[in-house]
């Protein structure tokens, strides 16, 4: 396991790209934040927990009466996942085939 944090944005594991799905189970998984836990700088306190700019803002945006009042906020140590996910081919071109990552309906 890397020395990371799990990405703590709330909805980090609902957006359906490459590198968050896994193809053996069908699952798209939240990313490792963007920085190791030893990483220094003047960057490092809040990349430490987050994947990207967009994932700080929207838990910010999630979490802030809590922060206001002094109320505490769970912290995320699991790596979270969104089921019902496969990877279908568009279509084929010079350049190879092209490919998206579509919800199924297993209904």
């Amino acid at each position: 396991m890397p020395n990371k944090h799990f990405c703590q944005g709330p909805t980090c594991h609902t957006y359906p790209t490459t590198d968050r799905f896994l193809k053996s189970r069908g699952v798209v998984r939240g990313r490792y934040a963007y920085l190791n836990l030893d990483s220094q700088g003047w960057s490092a306190s809040g990349d430490k927990f987050f994947c990207s700019q967009s994932c700080k803002f929207s838990w910010l945006e999630l979490n802030m009466p809590n922060i206001e009042q002094g109320r505490p906020i769970e912290f995320i140590r699991h790596r979270r996942e969104s089921q019902g996910y496969a990877k279908v081919k568009n279509e084929d071109s010079y350049y190879g085939a092209s490919y998206s990552i579509q919800r199924v309906d297993n209904g």
